[in-house]
């Protein structure tokens, strides 16, 4: 089994990711009260989110699949990944937690769609389900062990400690991941020099 240098960083800077994500988990609801939120606003949360990012999958699918500029978006979705985590820490009522889960979606719709299309680019068997399973096994495995982590740190600190540490996370993912970006320019500087000579 072998991976290129973009699809390692792929998975790691995704590892990293599902990790600053997973920390939150179930503890959403618990939050949602904690702002003065009950079951509908709960409901309303995740139902607004879920809508959000479906329908900008679909736009962003659309709009990016002629793109040459996918690893650009992709790092701008991780970097309004982080920014919309970190803001999770002025969350004081529903309408704001609301409008977060908006711009977590546009978020995530521009990264995800993107991911998957860079990470299919590169595999030399496309249809390899292990290399997949890998892709797709890690954010469970990840996200398993960041919720118990995740619990732990809202029990003994704050939720504000949780958000630091989620948009910290975040923050080194959207690092990781801007390689991608550098490494596609020096490919193609390489290239243009192959050419000319």
């Amino acid at each position: 089994m072998y991976f290129s240098k973009i699809q390692k960083i792929l998975l790691f800077a995704s590892g990293l990711w599902f990790f600053g994500e997973g920390l939150f988990g179930p503890l959403f609801a618990v939050f949602t009260e904690k702002i003065g939120g009950d079951l509908l606003d709960i409901t309303w949360a995740w139902s607004i989110y879920s809508v959000a990012l479906g329908l900008m999958y679909f736009f962003i699918g659309k709009v990016l699949s002629k793109s040459k500029k996918k690893e650009e978006i992709m790092v701008l979705g991780y970097f309004l990944n982080t920014l919309f985590t970190f803001s999770y820490i002025l969350v004081h009522n529903s309408y704001q937690l609301f409008l977060v889960q908006i711009g977590l979606a546009i978020a995530e719709s521009l990264s995800t769609p993107t991911w998957d299309s860079l990470f299919a680019n590169e595999l030399e068997e496309p249809g390899n389900s292990f290399l997949w399973g890998i892709a797709g096994g890690q954010s469970h495995f990840v996200s398993g062990i960041a919720i118990a982590i995740g619990g732990l740190i809202t029990y003994y600190i704050s939720f504000n400690a949780l958000f630091i540490i989620m948009g910290c996370i975040q923050a080194i993912a959207t690092i990781v991941q801007s390689r991608i970006v550098f490494l596609k320019r020096k490919n193609a500087a390489a290239n243009l020099e192959n050419e000319d000579s």
